[in-house]
């Protein structure tokens, strides 16, 4: 019996900056008993609630299930305890894998030899069954494994979204450094935008906010595009329930009333490729695109904003996109009256450039920039 099959628990990795909403999230698809991790927040589920948590969960970027805990001080305890595990339980020797890993605080201090010793154990395991043994494919595996050490003790464990969660499925184009996907579902999250009112994107890029702001108010299941999840390769998966929660979800979906997300970008190279990735979702055409310059576009009372306008990492050039926050603080101020905006700063002394005064600041982290998600109030 593996270590999930005893007690039900599991493993949600999600970005310390979101670990709150991660965990409200959670709570909301009926996990239970939910407690923050390193790196992520440990919950129990049901078989079912499981299958609902990797095909709806917006905010977590892998579900994992423990296959084994124990305390490891070298790499030989590593690779011993690893050749324990019956392999053929989750693949054969036609299926391929790959190996992610995480250290802290250990003995074995370097995270690429951790994930070789078990990519070691395993390969050896499945030679001295048959003499042949499953392939590596560390871009597209059938299945994903996980070794995390802290405090040297380790943890093996199957990842059961079958790749990293933030890849919905919809981004077929992007521009340079589009906004993570995991990263815009926390941002509308944050807004507390329910529908009620319309929702604009001034600067959409490529679109992530607008997708990720139709999946929200329409219900779509962020693994709606998944072919297969890590879960399939459980001993235990149960095909039958899986397909019963699915279809269940599939139905909550719900219409999109026109007029209620707005996108416009001054690029009409990002107006396309934004259009092309929310094609890929239910809903689409009920979206309104439009190649404009918000400082030409007319008055936006009453909603709220959303976008996440360029910054140095982005465009290249910090200085010259200084006049262009002024110009959105303007924009805001004198377009915008009882609105609510919630801006993403991916470098923070732009929040000064916008003239206005915060209704609060929330550290937010998206590839690899410490950045901030700022509320404004327009009365």
């Amino acid at each position: 019996m593996y270590a999930y099959q005893k007690d039900d628990q599991y493993f949600a990795q999600i970005a310390e900056g979101i670990k709150e909403l991660g965990a409200m999230e959670l709570s909301e698809l009926g996990a239970q008993e939910i407690r923050p991790g390193y790196g992520g927040i440990f919950f129990k589920a049901a078989r079912e609630t499981l299958y609902r948590i990797n095909y709806s969960v917006r905010l977590s970027s892998r579900i994992l299930a423990p296959l084994m805990s124990f305390s490891c001080h070298t790499s030989a305890q590593l690779y011993k305890k690893a050749r324990l595990i019956n392999w053929t339980d989750f693949i054969s020797v036609d299926s391929t894998f790959a190996v992610f890993s995480n250290v802290s605080n250990s003995r074995i201090n370097n995270s690429h030899y951790a994930a070789l010793c078990l990519k070691d154990a395993v390969v050896d395991s499945f030679r001295e069954l048959s003499g042949k043994r499953p392939d590596i494919d560390s871009r597209k595996p059938d299945i994903w494994l996980n070794i995390f050490i802290e405090n040297n003790r380790a943890v093996i464990s199957l990842d059961l979204s079958g790749g990293s969660l933030h890849r919905r499925g919809y981004r077929q184009d992007s521009l340079s450094a589009p906004m993570q996907e995991t990263v815009a579902a926390a941002i509308i999250r944050y807004s507390q935008w329910d529908g009620s009112v319309p929702l604009y994107d001034p600067m959409c890029g490529s679109g992530t906010l607008l997708c990720e702001a139709l999946m929200h108010y329409c219900r779509v299941p962020s693994g709606i595009f998944r072919k297969r999840f890590g879960f399939e390769f459980l001993p235990d998966y149960d095909k039958a329930l899986w397909s019963k929660a699915r279809k269940e979800l599939d139905r909550q979906i719900r219409e999109l009333p026109a007029g209620h997300i707005i996108g416009s970008d001054s690029s009409a190279e990002a107006v396309k490729t934004a259009r092309a990735n929310i094609q890929r979702l239910p809903n689409w055409e009920k979206i309104k695109l439009d190649v404009l310059d918000f400082r030409k576009s007319n008055d936006f009372e009453n909603g709220v904003i959303i976008t996440n306008p360029p910054y140095g990492i982005r465009m290249g050039n910090t200085e010259e996109l200084g006049p262009l926050y002024k110009s959105l603080g303007d924009f805001l101020k004198q377009k915008c009256k009882g609105s609510t905006a919630y801006i993403y700063f991916g470098e923070r002394e732009f929040i000064k450039r916008i003239g206005l005064k915060p209704a609060w600041k929330k550290p937010l982290e998206a590839g690899g920039l410490d950045g901030r998600l700022v509320k404004y109030e327009m009365y």
